[in-house]
């Protein structure tokens, strides 16, 4: 009884995958490493292996999410030290009239 093509049904197979031992004819397989296979398991064993990585995706978002938050509490902080230094009479609005009173009285 004659073998026939796994992918096409009409003709004779020429040869048997080591792999899938699945018969092919000899459009369906070719050579690789000193041996005859299909293209599917030649596919499968020249794919690249894929390695798992640690996900450190969330502990990246929180530490970048604390530095965030450090480094505008920090600004909050340094902007309200910069306006306790403001004298307050500056606050009320007399040193900028004081000023501008001055320059035109004394011309």
């Amino acid at each position: 009884m004659h073998q026939r093509c796994l992918h096409h049904p009409t003709r004779e197979a020429a040869a048997r995958c080591p792999e899938c031992r699945q018969s092919f004819c000899r459009e369906c397989v070719t050579e690789h490493e000193g041996r005859v296979i299909c293209t599917p398991c030649l596919r499968r064993l020249t794919r690249p292996v894929e390695t798992r990585r640690a996900n450190f995706a969330p502990l990246v978002r929180c530490v970048n999410w604390a530095f965030g938050f450090v480094a505008g509490v920090l600004c909050f902080y340094v902007l309200g030290q910069i306006l306790l230094r403001i004298p307050s009479n500056f606050h009320e609005g007399t040193l900028w009239k004081k000023a501008v009173l001055d320059e035109t009285e004394a011309p």
